[in-house]
């Protein structure tokens, strides 16, 4: 008897990933980042992004790290997902989670709403490319941790204090 064996493939921050059939991706520390994964569901293809920031426009230079922000780390990670795996992205569809407000503010500065903002940008980022989001599980006040199976397409959410869900 011949058994595959799973291979865990981890996307740190500010980092995206692919992953084939058999293949499980994760991303750990979850606080205000999204951690969003798209996927094509018959082809068992994925590609799961750790967004830190919502907008490019927050950079500073003018080379920056394109995975750490919603507006480009979404459009690379689905052109890298055409060219790798020749999908359209016609026929991906997404499921994220995360935008947690890690901490409590007095004031309503729009620039420490992080989480929420994550997470309205790469909603928006999806919209762009006409990606239909799915399944969700964002907000709240606490970290999470997250893997993407390519077998079943599901994404486990382990929530601190909460316990584990599946989307």
């Amino acid at each position: 008897m011949n058994k595959t064996k799973t291979e865990t493939i981890q996307v740190k921050i500010s980092d995206y990933q692919l992953a084939q059939p058999s293949q499980i991706l994760k991303t750990t520390g979850l606080g205000s980042c999204i951690g969003v994964v798209i996927y094509h569901p018959s082809k068992q293809v994925a590609g799961m992004a750790h967004v830190m920031l919502p907008s490019s426009k927050l950079s500073k230079g003018s080379t920056f790290n394109l995975a750490k922000y919603a507006d480009t780390a979404i459009p690379e990670m689905v052109n890298e997902m055409k060219q790798t795996f020749k999908v359209s992205p016609t026929q991906l569809i997404a499921k994220m989670a995360g935008g947690a407000q890690m901490f409590q503010f007095t004031g309503k500065s729009e620039a420490l709403r992080v989480g929420p903002r994550n997470a309205e940008a790469v909603k928006e980022a999806l919209e762009i490319l006409k990606i239909p989001l799915v399944a969700e599980d964002v907000g709240g006040q606490n970290g999470r941790t997250i893997e993407f199976n390519t077998d079943d397409n599901m994404l486990s959410i382990r929530t601190i204090h909460k316990g584990i869900t599946t989307i």
